[in-house]
């Protein structure tokens, strides 16, 4: 178990660390000549078999220096919280105990220190008013039932009473970690002459081996660093192994001191991340004068990181007073967070701590991120089990939930190792999961969308699989809607003709007469090449009404053998694959794709190249910006594989 001191400058944490362990943990020369501490002391204590129980954090108590407090105090695990008896309370008291709160710790013990300093006639009335402060300051927070140890590092009073408390608070099973990922916390990096680069935090999770593969995050450009694990010491003696909860210390192979530092992790190669956007749960510290605005510019304090960034409310425009939120954090540079890793936000100026935030996505969207449906979707990450929470999100993932993405932000090593629940459609080769529901939704969206279409294109046949998503689920991926689509044949509430999609009872079936009168227009068109008969023309030249030559061509457009150019103007389908391989040729040219190159390369007038254009953009073959038309990469229309 992993402890980390708390509480005002000059109240003895350094002092009773060394009483109960042995250590010193201070190691810089300029804190043995100022006599405070200054950066982050690690001590262990052993239990009587001799194995390493529990590890101390000891951090400064200087307000100064409370953004060293908060890298010691990420992976603690419980929180020994100072008090000086002659001092009592003070206002370094109060902010240590504000950050272990806001990160969570639960379980704390108090020590009230320095009580051989207290007058023997008034030390029990003291002691008994310093317990009344802690007390009330405890009180309405997690650790209001912390017990209270009154205890001197100089004469040894009540230091072996306290030991025994945490040892056998370190006793207590620990749950397991199970398909939890290795992640580290680095608050230290060093080299050692004949070792080479060394980094030192608390295992957050998962577990660690010599001659592991590890990824240091954020590396550089936001792109993990590959290292490996030489060797590993475990609350401070060589181990083979460390685990979730341990102090450890690894000597890596791979990366140089100066390219590592406090505010990275180590952690597993599929788990490896790096941010700018969290979404999260926040709470204002109930003792916080002031609301805190949307857009206020914060120091996020995430891991052993601190970076500046901005927080903005996606509910409301202001969070009151020990108020809970879900919230954005915009951050300016990367850092890396999983689910559930808890964080500390102080103010611009970093004097004051403002609030503490629980990570619900490392994958924070920058749009559509105060939409029902992306509050539904935080709501179901801010459950607290797994099992439940996965479920709950699945329910809220209309275009399918990522697995690969899911099980990173979460922090598992293997997305099998989600629980998804029985009835999730797994497709993509287990990519993607799809709540039957979503599939539904899907399906009857893109047939609404399809009978939309037939209704203002009744001479189309219908649009491409590409152009329906376009039109009923621009944000699904490709492997989701090719699924719906393939249901929706399956099911036959869809048909296909060549590349067009439609709904089975459009389809034209030509009668005699049509289909006799089409046997004759489909060679003149074909003969007329770039520019075919009208419908004028076909119809005087073949002595039919015009009615039904327009009938006929109508009818061979929902069957996908020619098209409606403009009004009265069809084009056969070879013909329209030619003048498309000319405009992917144009595309190819230095020039691009225009109304000029495509007239040139077509031999057409300027009129009739820019109407063949127009019908390329609303087919969905190509798409207009400004002067340019640019062929969409996914389409597959009018190419010479089409089957």
């Amino acid at each position: 178990m992993i402890i980390g001191t708390a509480g005002h400058i000059d109240h003895g944490k350094t002092s009773l660390v060394r009483a109960l362990t042995g250590v010193e943990t201070t190691r810089l020369p300029e804190e043995r000549r100022r006599g405070i501490s200054i950066e982050l002391g690690y001590a262990y204590l052993q239990d009587e078999a001799g194995a390493p129980s529990l590890g101390f954090v000891d951090v400064p108590g200087h307000e100064r220096l409370l953004h060293t407090m908060l890298a010691g105090a990420t992976g603690v695990a419980h929180a020994l919280l100072v008090v000086a008896a002659d001092d009592g309370v003070m206002p370094q008291t109060r902010e240590h105990l504000a950050v272990v709160a806001l990160l969570g710790v639960t379980q704390a013990t108090v020590a009230v220190t320095k009580i051989d300093r207290l007058e023997p006639a008034a030390r029990a009335a003291r002691l008994d008013e310093v317990h009344a402060q802690v007390r009330a300051l405890l009180a309405g927070t997690a650790l209001a039932q912390a017990a209270v140890f009154d205890v001197s590092a100089t004469t040894g009073e009540g230091i072996d009473a306290l030991r025994e408390h945490l040892l056998a608070a370190a006793r207590v099973p620990q749950g397991s970690a199970g398909a939890q990922a290795l992640r580290l916390p680095i608050d230290r990096a060093f080299t050692l002459a004949g070792v080479g680069t060394v980094v030192t935090g608390t295992v957050a999770s998962g577990q660690v081996r010599v001659g592991d593969e590890l990824s240091i995050t954020p590396g550089p450009g936001g792109a993990p660093r590959s290292v490996r694990v030489r060797g590993i010491h475990a609350h401070n003696q060589p181990a083979e192994s460390a685990r979730a909860g341990q102090r450890c210390a690894l000597a890596l192979a791979g990366v140089a001191k100066d390219e590592v530092h406090r505010g990275h992790w180590a952690c597993t190669p599929s788990v490896a991340l790096a941010t700018t956007r969290i979404d999260v749960q926040c709470q204002l510290w109930p003792h916080e004068e002031h609301a805190l605005r949307s857009g206020t510019p914060v120091h996020v304090h995430l891991g052993t990181s601190d970076v500046v960034g901005s927080i903005v409310l996606l509910q409301q425009d202001q969070l009151l007073p020990g108020g809970t939120a879900l919230a954005q954090l915009v951050l300016h540079a990367s850092v890396a967070a999983w689910h559930g890793d808890r964080g500390v936000l102080r103010d611009a100026s970093a004097t004051r701590t403002l609030a503490g935030v629980r990570v619900l996505d490392p994958f924070a969207p920058q749009r559509w991120r105060r939409t029902p449906e992306r509050l539904a979707q935080l709501a179901a990450l801010a459950l607290p089990g797994r099992a439940e929470r996965i479920a709950a999100l699945l329910q809220h993932a209309p275009l399918g939930l990522p697995l690969a993405q899911t099980a990173r932000a979460e922090g598992l090593a293997d997305a099998a190792a989600l629980p998804l629940p029985p009835e999730a459609l797994v497709i993509d080769g287990g990519a993607l999961a799809l709540a039957p529901a979503a599939l539904q939704d899907l399906c009857m969206l893109a047939l609404e969308r399809l009978r939309a279409f037939h209704t203002g294109n009744p001479d189309e046949i219908g649009p491409d699989a590409r152009r329906l998503r376009r039109l009923a689920a621009p944000r699904a991926s490709d492997a989701l809607w090719h699924y719906v689509v393939q249901h929706l044949l399956a099911t036959g509430a869809v048909a296909r003709t060549g590349h067009w999609l439609h709904l089975p009872e459009h389809a034209a079936r030509l009668n005699a007469a049509e289909q006799a009168l089409a046997e004759q227009l489909l060679p003149r068109l074909l003969d007329g090449g770039f520019d075919p008969p009208w419908v004028r023309t076909l119809a005087a030249d073949l002595s039919a009404p015009e009615a039904l030559v327009r009938q006929t061509l109508a009818s061979l457009a929902r069957r996908g053998q020619a098209f409606q150019v403009v009004k009265d103007l069809y084009y056969p389908l070879p013909t329209l694959e030619r003048l498309a391989a000319l405009a992917r040729g144009c595309q190819e040219a230095s020039g691009g794709l225009n109304a000029a190159a495509f007239r040139d390369a077509t031999g057409l007038g300027r009129k009739r190249a820019i109407q063949v254009l127009e019908f390329f953009n609303r087919v969905g073959f190509t798409r207009r910006v400004k002067d340019a038309h640019l062929l969409r990469p996914d389409t597959a229309l009018f190419g010479q594989q089409q089957g």
